[in-house]
């Protein structure tokens, strides 16, 4: 049945201006799937919901992961429509075949101690003295930390921030995310006081809150992430466990952890759907046990 899977990738190809990446990956997954349906003694133009199931099942137990299994499903739901829209079968056994479920990676988190340190270091190298330069990267790097720890932005929005976005006496700042959405997110203490301490040093008329002298007039995340490796450098912490999403998850997950309620954290985080800051709620786990462990009546029974 070669010619049903040639039919379908010329359509692939002609109609829908398929890359020929994109054809050699569903000529392979097709070839496998029709050597498999095969093999049931079946056609592609008769075979049941039940074989594609078992197919899938395969890809599972030879150790497939689940987001390469969900690619060749989708492959096979786009060959099966193809063959439903020419006629060529009445029935389309994937219409309710369940897509394996990916699971989405953990975020990496830093334990409080661990940002502790981090933003002590960087307190303590821009406290220090040193070349003008050298000491105005230490002064900015440090009041982006505690900006970043305290208020969990994304670092393009960290790093796009303008003058005027600190608000009331620097408690406040106005963030644009996703979307040109403003949120208004709050600072603590630490994070107020290094701000105010850097917007004395800006020019008056300064534009952006972390200028450069780049095309974009603003800082470049990709400096900033240098910045902080060079600080957990110093701190002893691993460089590879340092970005700066990482200081974003550490925000969401220490104030979980703290008893914040989701909503809220979803808001700072300025996520738009509430799934998204779920991926957090993993941090919670130990202290649930604990819980249950510490009071249920038959805990230790």
């Amino acid at each position: 049945m070669s010619h049903l899977v040639g039919a379908f990738l010329e359509m692939m190809s002609a109609e829908r201006g398929a890359a020929a990446n994109t054809i050699a990956a569903y000529r392979r997954d097709l070839t496998n799937y029709a050597g498999f349906v095969a093999g049931k003694k079946q056609t592609l133009l008769d075979c049941p919901r039940e074989t594609v199931n078992a197919y899938l099942d395969g890809l599972k137990a030879d150790g497939l992961s689940a987001s390469s299994s969900a690619r060749h499903l989708s492959a096979i739901r786009q060959f099966h429509k193809f063959l439903c829209a020419d006629g060529l079968r009445g029935d389309d056994p994937t219409r309710i075949v369940a897509s394996p479920k990916t699971r989405r990676p953990l975020p990496k988190v830093l334990s409080v101690a661990e940002v502790d340190k981090l933003l002590n270091t960087a307190e303590q190298s821009a406290n220090k003295p040193a070349k003008p330069a050298k000491e105005e990267v230490a002064r900015r790097t440090y009041c982006l930390l505690e900006l970043l720890y305290a208020t969990g932005l994304r670092v393009s929005e960290l790093v796009t921030l303008k003058r005027p976005a600190v608000m009331r006496e620097g408690s406040f700042i106005t963030v644009t995310g996703k979307g040109n959405k403003d949120r208004i997110v709050p600072m603590n203490d630490r994070a107020r006081d290094a701000v105010r301490a850097w917007v004395k040093t800006l020019p008056e008329d300064a534009k952006w809150l972390f200028p450069a002298k780049g095309e974009s007039g603003h800082l470049e995340r990709q400096v900033f992430a240098r910045d902080l490796k060079d600080v957990a450098k110093d701190a002893g912490i691993s460089v590879d466990r340092v970005a700066p999403h990482v200081l974003r998850h550490a925000f969401a997950s220490h104030l979980l952890a703290g008893g914040a309620d989701l909503r809220v954290v979803q808001m700072l985080l300025g996520h738009s759907d509430i799934s998204t800051t779920q991926i957090y709620t993993h941090v919670l786990d130990e202290k649930l046990r604990n819980l249950v462990e510490t009071h249920h009546p038959l805990a230790g029974g």
